[in-house]
């Protein structure tokens, strides 16, 4: 199967009929092409969540994704930019990255943006998958939110709009705010949860930073593109190949 095929499968809504065996051949274009094709930076333009490699498949539950199509990386990472139809949301799930797969794409509508959804969709995935992330860094909007969840429960969050809240324990790679020379004991107030990392800190110490993706980062297997319902078919969601 050569490269531009997969788009022409996809536009046509083909892939949806393919049997076991075009699956399978499908699956290892993917995984062949991941191996010497490696993952560019991405600056993504919504949250994003991160689960281990090795338990990555209760994501699918977790998420209610359903019918996936493997990709590569370049194929699936501008799943932001793609198509949609009311009845199908195209969501990524990348290869394999330095041991973490991340989750990308059309988020605000699979999970919604109300906050207790989003809470809710990490807890899922580290019930599903033992640990999972949530990173959210909005510049403009001035919103840096990022989640550490465990076994079912959020083990620690920071989560900044107007005030900065925290919430569990310092993890042993952050900075405590009581800890820096900017810290006043006498005009700030002492909280001994507070930190000082954002988003883009966390994820490149809890998982990886998909800014600094390059040819060093080890890349297993293959991506996925998934849907948010079951038996909606793929026809007219194109993927970027490049």
């Amino acid at each position: 199967m050569i490269e531009s095929h997969l788009e022409t499968l996809l536009t046509a809504g083909f892939t949806d009929r393919l049997g076991e065996r075009d699956k399978k051949l499908l699956a290892r274009r993917a995984t062949l092409k991941s191996c010497w094709e490696p993952p560019r930076l991405y600056l993504p333009t919504n949250w994003w969540y991160a689960v281990p490699g090795e338990t990555y498949e209760g994501l699918f539950t977790a998420l209610d994704l359903h019918d996936r199509v493997p990709v590569t990386f370049d194929e699936g990472v501008g799943v932001e930019d793609l198509p949609t139809r009311s009845d199908a949301v195209p969501v990524f799930i990348t290869p394999e990255l330095d041991g973490w797969r991340l989750v990308f794409g059309h988020l605000d509508t699979v999970v919604t943006m109300d906050w207790d959804a989003m809470m809710g969709a990490a807890e899922r995935l580290s019930a599903a998958c033992g640990e999972a992330q949530m990173f959210l860094e909005d510049i403009a909007g001035g919103t840096d939110i990022w989640v550490v969840a465990e076994q079912g429960r959020i083990r620690r969050r920071y989560a900044a709009s107007s005030d900065p809240e925290w919430v569990g324990e310092p993890l042993p790679w952050e900075e405590r705010l009581l800890d820096t020379e900017d810290f006043d004991a006498g005009y700030d107030e002492p909280d001994s949860f507070a930190g000082t990392a954002g988003a883009t800190t966390a994820c490149g110490h809890l998982s990886v930073d998909p800014t600094l993706l390059d040819a060093d980062t080890e890349v297993r297997g293959h991506g996925w593109l998934a849907l948010n319902a079951p038996g909606v078919g793929h026809k007219d969601l194109d993927v970027l190949v490049h």
